[in-house]
C-alpha cells in the first residue's frame, strides 16, 4: 500500500488471524507487531532494500510470542514498547503524545488507546503531508474492536468502557481517509468479533463500527454479551512477551521410529496427525489426534494439549513438518518432542493392528439415519454431539444434540451419553479433532465432515436460532 512517500507492507499470519506491518520510505523502515518468525520480516526488508531502524509493539500480545525483541536486537533497531508495561529487557519506553522520527519523511505519533489492555498503544503513521493511517493493534479493528476480557473477567467491563473511549479518540483525531491497520480481527480470538472487510479507513469505521455507532453503555453491554471462550495458551503469552522471547529455533525435530511412536501413544502423549482430516478418517495410527495443516492447527493444539506436554508430529512431508514447527513456535511451543514423515502404515511399522479408520458422513446422512436405516452401512446415530463454542451453540444447533465445547471435551468424555457418537462442528475441522479424542477414549464415532449451515436444508430440526458455519 503506497501513501505518498510512505509505503506499508502487510505480513499475514492467517493461521493465527493476525497481521504485522512494515512501513518504509524506500530507505528505512519500522516494523509493527512482528510475529516470532522474524525471518519473514528480514526477507521482506531485503527484497525492498530498506533497513529496519525501529520496531514497535502496540501491546504485550496474548495470542502469540512476539518476535519484536529478537528483531530489534538482530537489526540494532530501537524497540518501542509502552512505558506502562513492566518488562524484563531494555526498550525505548513510549507513551501517549510521544513522537518518534523514523526519517525526514516518516514518523510515528503514539496514542494511548487502553481497552484491549490497560497500556495499549496505537501508532499514527505520518508522512510529509500529515497522518496517512494508524496501526491499531487490538483497539480499533475492521468493523469491531479487540476483546476486553483477556486480563480477567473482573477487568472486562472497565476495559470495555476504555475501549469505547479509545476508538472514539482515534476517530476524532484522524481524517476520514486515514487507513486503519489492525493486528487482530482476521480469525484471532483476541478480537470481539471478526473483521468485516479486507481493508478499512477511519471514515468507513465511523459508519460501521459499533464503538462509533453505539453509546458507551450499549457498546459495553454488546461487547460483554458477545465474548466467548479463548485459547488456554493465551495464559502463557503475556508473561513470555513481558520477559522477552529469544530467537526462534526452527532446526529439524528429532525423528521417531515406529516403536517410539507406539510408546508415546501408550503413555497417553499427544501424537498429532497433520494430514488432512479426509486422509485421517480413511486411515491413521490409532490413538493419534487429527489437527490438519489445512486449518488453525496451532491454535487448537495450543488450546487442547496440556501446556508443556511433549508433542509429536506426523506429516506427509518434511515441508509439512517445517510448516507445523513454524506455526507452533509462534505460540511458544518451541521444540516438539519428536516427528515422523510418511504414511500411517510406515508409522505403525507395518502392524495392521495399530491402524484405525473413522466413518465420515454428511448432515443429509445424519437426517436419514435418524428416520430409518443409516445409509452406506453407517452405524446408528445414537448420540449427536456438538463441539462448537457456547455462542455458536446458542445461535442455533441440531435438535436433540448434546453440547460439549471442544476445549472441554477431553475432561468431559465421561459425560457423553453411551452409544455411537456422531460429532459435528461448524465445518468439520473441529469435529475431526473431537472424533480422535473420543476414539482414543474408546468410543465409536462418526465424523460429520460437513458445513453445519446446511443442517436445516438436510431436513434436521434446528433449535435456538439460525445455525452458522465456521
Amino acid at each position: 500500500m503506497t501513501t505518498g512517500q510512505v509505503q506499508v507492507e502487510v505480513v499475514e499470519t492467517s493461521t493465527l488471524g493476525d497481521r504485522s506491518y512494515l512501513a518504509h520510505d524506500g530507505r528505512v523502515a519500522v516494523v509493527i507487531d512482528p510475529q516470532r518468525d522474524i525471518d519473514r520480516m528480514l526477507a521482506l526488508a531485503g527484497r525492498l532494500g530498506v533497513r529496519i531502524t525501529h520496531v514497535a509493539e502496540t501491546h504485550l500480545h496474548n495470542d502469540y510470542v512476539s518476535g519484536g525483541l529478537a528483531l530489534a536486537r538482530l537489526t540494532g533497531a530501537r524497540y518501542l514498547v509502552a512505558a506502562g508495561d513492566r518488562v524484563g529487557f531494555d526498550r525505548v519506553a513510549v507513551a501517549d503524545g510521544d513522537e518518534v522520527v523514523v526519517s525526514p519523511s516518516l514518523r510515528l505519533v503514539v496514542v494511548g488507546t487502553p481497552g484491549h489492555t490497560f497500556t495499549h498503544l496505537s501508532f499514527v503513521l505520518a508522512g510529509p503531508d500529515g497522518p496517512v493511517g494508524v496501526f491499531t493493534g487490538g483497539s480499533l479493528l475492521f468493523g469491531t474492536t479487540g476483546r476486553t476480557d483477556l486480563l480477567g473477567a473482573d477487568q472486562a467491563h472497565t476495559l470495555a468502557g476504555r475501549q469505547h473511549a479509545s476508538v472514539r479518540r482515534l476517530a476524532d483525531a484522524l481524517p476520514g481517509g486515514a487507513w486503519v491497520w489492525p493486528t487482530h480481527g482476521f480469525g484471532s480470538f483476541c478480537s470481539a468479533t471478526q473483521a468485516d472487510a479486507a481493508a478499512s479507513t477511519i471514515g468507513r469505521e465511523r459508519s460501521v463500527n459499533p464503538a462509533l455507532r453505539l453509546e458507551r453503555d450499549d457498546f459495553v453491554a454488546e461487547v460483554l454479551a458477545g465474548l466467548d471462550a479463548y485459547p488456554a495458551y493465551y495464559a502463557h503469552m503475556g508473561a513470555r512477551n513481558a520477559a522477552g522471547a529469544g530467537p526462534v529455533d526452527l532446526t529439524p525435530v528429532r525423528r521417531a521410529a515406529p516403536a517410539e511412536l507406539g510408546a508415546r501413544l501408550a503413555a497417553g502423549e499427544w501424537v498429532v496427525d497433520l494430514r488432512s482430516r479426509a486422509a485421517y478418517t480413511q486411515c491413521h495410527l490409532a490413538g493419534t489426534i487429527s489437527l490438519g495443516l489445512d486449518g488453525p492447527m496451532a491454535t487448537w493444539l495450543g488450546w487442547l494439549a496440556p501446556w508443556g506436554a511433549p508433542i509429536t508430529l506426523l506429516a506427509d512431508t518434511e515441508a509439512d513438518l517445517a510448516q507445523a514447527q513454524r506455526e507452533l513456535a509462534r505460540i511458544g511451543i518451541d521444540r516438539p518432542a519428536a516427528a515422523a514423515t510418511g504414511s500411517p502404515v510406515r508409522w505403525a511399522g507395518g502392524e495392521a493392528g495399530r491402524l484405525a479408520a473413522l466413518p465420515a458422513a454428511t448432515f443429509a446422512e445424519l437426517a436419514a439415519a435418524r428416520v430409518g436405516t443409516p445409509p452406506r452401512g453407517l452405524p446408528p446415530a445414537q448420540v449427536v454431539l456438538d463441539v462448537r463454542l457456547g455462542g455458536e451453540w446458542a445461535a442455533g444447533h441440531v435438535d436433540g444434540a448434546v453440547h460439549v465445547p471442544l476445549p472441554e471435551l477431553a475432561g468431559r468424555v465421561g459425560e457423553v451419553p453411551a452409544g455411537v457418537v456422531w460429532v459435528y462442528c461448524g465445518s468439520g475441522y473441529r469435529a475431526a479433532i473431537a472424533a480422535g479424542l473420543l476414539a482414543r477414549a474408546g468410543r465409536t464415532v462418526v465424523h460429520l465432515d460437513d458445513g453445519v449451515g446446511g443442517a436445516a436444508a438436510a431436513g434436521l430440526v434446528v433449535r435456538g436460532g439460525v445455525v452458522r458455519g465456521g
